[in-house]
């Protein structure tokens, strides 16, 4: 026995030990657990896959087309503080002797076809008596407004040059979050300016900005000034117009926003072909479908919104609709979301008629409308500095 373990013992014991040093590095072997923690490496990234070092190329092909506006509009004032004493306005009435100011504001605007049609901000040019277009070779000129469009911000203007540097158009509905942009305009009035950031989102809404909102969201600095100018991709194609910033200083905190380019283009051609933007209308007004109005319909957890207001003898009181209605669908799309479904409306063509179905008294109802033309929002009284 003693002999046997003195020729086999040290083979033995020295099997058993590389079993266990076997199991401890490989216990999948034999059916234990892993202790290894499996992390997935990112492979290597080919040059030819990384960012461009500049963005010269980029900037040269776009910035021509961007140019500088200089608004200018008449201001009656008071001629002395004097008389807006309350004595003087009772022997005097409104009848004060005035004085007459301009006042000048900054802007931007691009180039978008040679025949010399720009694309800006509607807040820039709204009331402004003269419009100077500095171009970036140097060249100025007097713009015309061919109309505009305040439910998307949006004023088509002309100029008179030849050999226009127009813009080269890019595609806003293929952009994605992450991508690379740049802004350029004219902030503060310090000439033009080139800033770069990323697409941050898209399809921003419920801003309280316009009445039409599908803005993009850009870090790129985007100040005062800006609006009206352009969002360009790292190619130097133009993918939306500089509108708005969010801020609490008046400066740009790396929230900007920008009017898709493809729905600009819709509002430019139409200002174009028919002197305004031709939407469609139903007359309607509409409101959430909230839990409590859910509940009390009997609709918990399915889509549609509530008919809250009939405009009289509108395309909507024309085909039946009803206050309280709850709208299900609008020619088969499903209405959940109030603003996404008007805006739905404003895209068909004034005379075409429609299908919308709604539920009234527990019952679905099909209602066929024909669509109306968006009559023009009502003008905002401006007030006269006194």
């Amino acid at each position: 026995m003693f002999k046997a373990l003195r020729y086999f013992g040290w083979p033995l014991l020295t099997g058993v030990l590389i079993a266990l040093l076997v199991i401890q590095s490989f216990p999948q072997w034999v059916g234990l657990p892993s202790q290894d923690v499996n992390l997935q490496q990112a492979p290597q990234t080919s040059r030819i896959m990384q960012g461009p070092v500049s963005y010269a190329d980029a900037v040269t092909l776009a910035a021509p087309a961007v140019v500088n506006l200089y608004t200018t509009k008449v201001v009656n004032k008071t001629a002395h503080p004097l008389f807006e004493d309350p004595q003087f306005r009772r022997f005097f009435g409104d009848n004060l002797p005035k004085q007459r100011r301009w006042e000048s504001s900054l802007g931007s605007a691009v180039i978008m076809s040679p025949e010399g049609y720009l694309l800006t901000n509607n807040h820039v040019t709204s009331g402004a008596d003269q419009i100077v277009v500095a171009l970036k070779d140097g060249r100025e000129t007097l713009a015309r407004v061919i109309g505009s469009d305040p439910e998307t911000d949006l004023a088509v203007l002309k100029i008179d040059l030849k050999n226009l540097p127009a813009i080269t158009i890019g595609r806003s509905d293929s952009i994605r979050i992450g991508d690379v942009c740049l802004a350029i305009g004219n902030p503060f009035g310090v000439g033009q300016t080139v800033t770069m950031g990323i697409i941050s989102a898209t399809g921003r809404n419920q801003l309280g900005l316009n009445n039409y909102e599908d803005f993009i969201q850009t870090d790129a600095a985007i100040n005062p000034g800006n609006s009206g100018g352009a969002l360009v991709d790292a190619n130097g194609n133009l993918v939306g117009i500089n509108t708005a910033i969010f801020s609490k200083s008046g400066g740009s905190q790396g929230i900007g926003f920008a009017i898709p380019i493809k729905l600009a283009l819709e509002v430019m051609k139409s200002i174009v072909e028919h002197g305004q933007v031709i939407r469609g209308w139903l007359g309607i007004e509409v409101q959430p479908l909230s839990e409590d109005l859910a509940e009390s319909y009997g609709m918990q957890g399915r889509p549609g919104i509530v008919v809250a207001g009939i405009f009289r003898e509108g395309p909507a009181a024309r085909a039946g609709l009803q206050l309280g209605d709850v709208i299900l669908s609008i020619n088969g799309e499903p209405a959940g979301d109030g603003r996404k479904s008007m805006n739905q409306v404003a895209r068909i063509k004034p005379n075409e008629k429609i299908t919308i179905e709604v539920l009234r008294n527990g019952q679905q109802i099909k209602l066929v409308a024909e669509v109306g033309l968006r009559p023009p929002p009502a003008p905002v009284a401006v007030k006269e500095e006194k």
